[in-house]
């Protein structure tokens, strides 16, 4: 096959040069040939050939259009590309759009997130589609396929609530995680030196000058309360950020919140994202890719941690002694799940075993159920809060009493993300739940979705969008820019971005 293709190959490139002593460049097509019937097939096309004649190729004018495609393919992206430049029928191949999709789809991005990428993030964030009839533009996959190899690699940050994870663009999954900025430097110390070290310990640990890479940073959720007070503080957040880096001399700056990329790994831009942080679980409605805080952002006082010392507290009352809450966390990601009928489950045999490197094997029965039941009746962990599926469906009624344009079904879609989100059946009990809670004409149609990548889903949201072929001119603030807006408009200008 190799050998075949080389012949053929060769061939190609020697017509190319025989044609380019012709006067005018050009040979006439041979009359009847595949390609002068494709060409008169291209109607007015930018493609088109002119006045139907096109180079001959000689004995390869006999082999049919989709054989020549499968030639193509078979030389891959680079010798593809190169085969535009020997004539227009060549050009037209090279062109096709089927083409350049088989080579996306054999890139390291999933076929179906680059799509979701290039027609709902290639515009940027401030691009609203349901103010146009046609918001899915006709997509050159050759074009896309082009840009996204010039994407430079870019830096992830993802601030996290429990931990930071961080890594590049172009891996398959973070490289490293830290503490978070908030546990970095003293509590008292201004915003900006804490940010400041958090971000050189990154930088130095993941062995790179800020100078050299875009940097998208993921922002975590907080003051999620509509007040002028919780404005002035998310906006005070992002200021300094930019500050920070860009006095680092990292060249682009892209910051998206924590719920929106979560929202984007599931391949979606409205819906309401349920984030089971680390101390916290924050219910956030989001349309077209914005954090709808006037709607009301719902907050629950417990998250990860409180589940796993639920479960270190159940173990002890069986005396099962585990010190460390790693252990307990551990089992818990192991052994843990949601029930769907909390009472039929108490009236199973659950019992199960786990083995834990170093501490040995843990054998758990109710424990397992009961521990994800504190998110749903948080008075058995001795909670006085508002119940998980109680919270989403008090945000799914703010929502559908708001004046939000466009699809009224936007909040029926609920996306999990956080790492207790993992847990093995919570989006098939939160969803009975809600159907129980809400009237049939906001509850029809209910999903809820679990995390796309698991615990890493914001990350791979920030990585959707780090790797969109238009992400430094749609997506980045640049230093320069930021200069000149602070020098015109002032502080506030951060809330345009």
């Amino acid at each position: 096959m190799a050998m075949l293709l080389r012949k053929v190959w060769g061939s190609v490139l020697a017509r190319a040069a025989a044609a380019a002593g012709l006067p005018g460049g050009q040979a006439a097509a041979a009359p009847g040939s595949p390609r002068g019937r494709r060409a008169q097939q291209q109607g007015a096309g930018a493609e088109q050939y002119y006045c139907g004649v096109a180079l001959s190729l000689g004995a390869l004018d006999a082999l049919p259009t989709d054989v020549l495609a499968q030639i193509l393919r078979l030389l891959g992206p680079v010798d593809a590309a190169r085969s535009a430049t020997v004539c227009r029928a060549w050009r037209i191949l090279a062109s096709d759009n089927g083409l350049w999709a088989f080579f996306l789809r054999l890139g390291p991005e999933p076929w179906d997130l680059v799509v979701f990428a290039e027609t709902h993030l290639a515009a940027g964030p401030d691009w609203h589609p349901w103010l146009y009839y046609n918001n899915l533009p006709q997509l050159s996959f050759k074009q896309i396929y082009t840009d996204r190899a010039m994407v430079p690699g870019t830096v992830i940050v993802d601030g996290g609530s429990g931990y930071c994870k961080y890594g590049w663009s172009k891996y398959a999954a973070p490289s490293g995680c830290c503490a978070t900025f908030l546990e970095f430097g003293n509590i008292e110390s201004p915003m900006y030196a804490r940010l400041r070290h958090f971000f050189s310990t990154i930088y130095t640990r993941m062995q790179v000058k800020p100078s050299s890479q875009p940097v998208i940073v993921v922002l975590p959720l907080c003051h999620t309360d509509d007040t002028e007070s919780a404005r002035a503080s998310r906006k005070q957040y992002k200021e300094t950020l930019y500050s920070v880096l860009f006095d680092m001399n990292v060249p682009a700056v892209c910051a998206v919140d924590q719920a929106v990329l979560s929202l984007y790994a599931s391949k979606r831009t409205s819906g309401i994202v349920v984030h089971i942080g680390f101390n916290t679980t924050s219910i956030v409605p989001i349309f077209e890719g914005r954090v709808m805080y006037e709607i009301g952002v719902e907050t629950v006082g417990q998250g990860a941690l409180k589940l796993t010392g639920f479960l270190k507290e159940l173990m002890h009352q069986r005396n099962i002694t585990c010190e460390s809450l790693y252990t307990v966390r551990t089992i818990k990601e192991k052994l843990c799940y949601v029930a769907a009928d909390y009472e039929a489950e108490l009236r199973k045999d659950t019992q199960a075993s786990c083995e834990v490197d170093g501490e040995g094997w843990f054998t758990l029965s109710e424990e397992r159920f009961k521990t994800a039941e504190v998110l749903f009746q948080p008075h058995m962990g001795g909670m006085r809060a508002m119940g998980l599926h109680k919270a989403v469906s008090l945000c799914m009624d703010h929502c559908y009493n708001s004046d939000v344009v466009g699809d009224d079904s936007w909040y029926r879609t609920v996306v999990l993300a956080g790492g207790s989100s993992c847990l093995p059946g919570l989006p098939e009990r939160l969803e009975k739940e809600l159907r129980q809670l809400l009237p049939p004409y906001i509850s029809e149609g209910i999903r809820v979705l679990p995390p796309s990548f698991g615990t890493d889903s914001a990350w791979f949201g920030a990585k959707m969008v780090s790797n969109v072929s238009t992400f430094t001119e749609a997506w980045c603030v640049k230093k320069k820019q930021f200069r000149q807006k602070t020098r015109r408009n002032g502080p506030l200008f951060v809330n345009a971005w």
